[in-house]
């Protein structure tokens, strides 16, 4: 027992650290922020605890990369936006091949359509996550106008248009904790960690061996991964 008091301000110390150090990554401009992932919607085939568990977003000025990978069969979701290049891909990663399209920053990423017109709300709360002061905001989506669904987002990461690539393109922030409808599965997502580290150019190019296709065909794949 003589232990309780130094373990008790040792661990307040821990967690006022933990708390704290993001405050020095205000303003930051590249580096990746990693995400937590829980699911809505009805069960697919697929235990839930086999699904994808983490997001990794790498940015760098105004490049971004939502990244979503699976642990069956190396497959995975990319969305890219490269302002410089005006390169807006969606990667699709399933066993059988690679597929990508090719897209534009006026048109809701594919295997989101069901967020088309949605509505966002800014509240006027704000709040704290990681150190970073964040912003609250509601959104009804067309397709389910008796529900309310929150985000919060921050600008105190430097990324311009950082929600080029998503359906959330009209928020001027970095999303912290937000979520996506495919199909009909929710994937809830949350920042549980930001990296301030140097991100390669390559990483924000358009990649090699993979087979264009239409915007359709890449929707179908996608919520076939995702409904499974």
């Amino acid at each position: 027992m003589r232990f309780t008091v130094p373990l008790i301000i040792f661990a307040a110390l821990l967690i006022t650290s933990i708390s704290c150090r993001n405050r020095d990554f205000k303003d930051i401009n590249q580096g990746e922020i990693h995400y937590s992932i829980t699911y809505g919607g009805p069960p697919g085939l697929i235990p839930r605890e086999l699904m994808p568990k983490s997001l990794i977003v790498s940015f760098k000025k105004n490049k971004i990369l939502f990244d979503i990978n699976s642990p069956i069969g190396n497959s995975g979701i990319s969305n890219l936006a490269n302002h410089e290049t005006r390169v807006y891909d969606t990667y699709v990663n399933m066993i059988g091949g690679r597929y990508y399209y090719q897209g534009g920053t006026d048109e809701v990423p594919p295997g989101l359509e069901s967020m088309e017109g949605m509505v966002v709300r800014r509240t006027g709360r704000s709040g704290e996550i990681m150190g970073f002061k964040c912003e609250h905001a509601e959104v009804i989506l067309p397709s389910m106008p008796d529900s309310v669904f929150h985000i919060w987002y921050t600008n105190d990461i430097d990324i311009k248009n950082p929600n080029a690539a998503t359906p959330f393109k009209e928020v001027d922030g970095v999303l912290l904790r937000f979520f996506f409808f495919m199909g009909e599965r929710e994937f809830v997502f949350e920042a549980e960690s930001i990296y301030k580290k140097e991100i390669p150019e390559k990483t924000f190019q358009r990649r090699e061996k993979y087979k264009q296709v239409p915007k359709e065909v890449i929707d179908e794949y996608i919520i076939r991964l995702v409904n499974l």
